[in-house]
């Protein structure tokens, strides 16, 4: 049915139809647009496309395990990622071309001229490695935001706010000695020195502004800053550790070269036990064997002992004379002594029994350590330990020869009897 065929009225709400679904189309449009840049947003936030990035490169034996996009390390967060590895020339000292990314001031602002290199290191067991940078301990910022300016010493003078304004190169003098190191704050007199020094005009990095994107990165070979270019990436010292599977293949290597020794070193071994257990057999029977002999020295042993023996033969009758006197006088030495130890042995009682008062005062003592082990059991142990001890102690000292006596209770007095007289073998024979 043609459009002109229809009423005035089905044709007033077609064209409102019309533009309903004409709006309902554009603002779909637009929400399809929107969420198409939110995501792009997002996505370009996580990826760190709006970040600032520093570009750094270095050199490794081989590109095994490592490929482009793969992530690059700093204290054990991701920071960057690898964006460029080939091969280099034939005939060229390194292997290797490896470059990466740090994104973020907060990130490459850990990596100094002195302590920061990268470590390319075993990430698996599948011969994948890593790149991880270490921090920085000393030297300078690899790369700086702020602008670079090579002024004359005039104009240097006449800078506004001249401490913000730093030195962007080491200064050395005649001597090649080192005057000022990059980063000096300008003064009065570093300038007096610089114009004592002959210079026409020194590099300067004004820190008053701070860009967003990098302005000058550090050249080692030159010991200054220099603009930041494309080209002028900064080099970063490799420390390269084989894949776990190179070195798998080194220890199987050593293995398969050590084994045929360890399996000839294995007969010797076998005839060792052989021998060493026939050697015990043999000791077995020796010993047996020595069973009589050891029975005949314990029998002479027993004929050494005991009156008419071989002391006899040893002492004649004037040496035992001899002998009987000088026992006589140790006896009377032995009374004397008894008489001393009697006496150490009052003075001893007197001793113990200020012991005991001493060990009634620690019984207090104790007594007082129990209140406080209640409120405080992690003494406990140690205070079983103390009291352990203690009671060792005074055992001891009842066990001891010149103390045991004190705590013995005393006998009875009784009548010693009279010494018995000591006579030769040839006196007691003739009785």
């Amino acid at each position: 049915m043609a459009l002109q065929d229809l009423t005035p009225q089905l044709r007033t709400r077609l064209s409102r139809m019309e533009r309903v679904v004409g709006w309902f189309v554009v603002l779909a449009t637009l929400l399809l647009a929107a969420g198409f840049f939110y995501y792009l947003y997002h996505t370009a936030k996580r990826k760190g496309w709006f970040l600032t990035k520093a570009p750094y490169y270095t050199y490794t034996d081989t590109a095994a395990g490592l490929k482009v996009g793969d992530p690059v390390k700093l204290l054990g967060s991701e920071v960057g990622n690898i964006t460029i590895i080939k091969p280099m020339p034939p005939g060229d000292v390194n292997n290797v071309y490896v470059e990466f990314e740090i994104a973020a001031p907060d990130n490459y602002g850990y990596l100094w001229t002195e302590g920061s290199k990268v470590k390319i290191s075993p990430a698996g067991f599948l011969g994948q490695r890593e790149l991880e940078v270490t921090k920085g301990k000393g030297g300078y910022a690899t790369y700086l935001s702020f602008p670079l300016r090579d002024v004359t010493l005039a104009e240097a003078a006449g800078l506004p706010d001249l401490g913000k304004w730093h030195l962007a190169a080491e200064i050395f003098d005649a001597q090649t000695n080192l005057v000022f190191k990059a980063r000096k704050p300008l003064s009065k007199e570093v300038l007096d020195r610089l114009g004592s020094l002959g210079l026409a005009k020194v590099p300067l990095l004004d820190t008053r502004e701070q860009r967003k994107a990098l302005t000058v990165v550090w050249n080692d070979t030159a010991a200054a800053y220099e603009p930041f270019a494309p080209t002028n990436h900064y080099f970063m010292l490799p420390e390269e550790t084989p894949a776990l599977t190179e070195r798998l293949e080194r220890m199987l290597a050593k293995v398969e070269v050590a084994l045929p020794r360890f399996l000839a070193l294995a007969g010797p071994l076998s005839q060792t036990a052989t021998n060493a257990s026939s050697l015990t057999s043999n000791l077995n029977f020796t010993i047996l064997s020595a069973q009589p002999a050891i029975s005949n020295v314990i029998y002479l042993t027993e004929q050494l002992r005991g009156r008419g023996q071989l002391g006899d033969w040893l002492i004649p009758t004037n040496l035992n004379a001899e002998l009987e006197t000088t026992l006589t006088n140790a006896n009377a030495t032995l009374v004397s002594a008894h008489a001393a130890l009697t006496s150490a042995d009052t003075n001893l009682t007197a001793v113990l029994q200020s012991l005991g008062k001493s060990l009634d005062e620690l019984s207090g003592i104790t007594s007082n350590l129990h209140a406080q082990v209640e409120a405080n059991t992690n003494i406990l142990s140690s205070m079983s330990d103390a009291i352990v001890h203690t009671d060792g102690l005074v055992q001891g000292l009842k066990r001891h020869w010149l103390l045991r006596s004190a705590f013995k209770e005393k006998a009875p007095a009784s009548t010693n009897a009279p010494p018995q007289i000591l006579r030769s073998p040839k006196d007691a024979s003739t009785r």
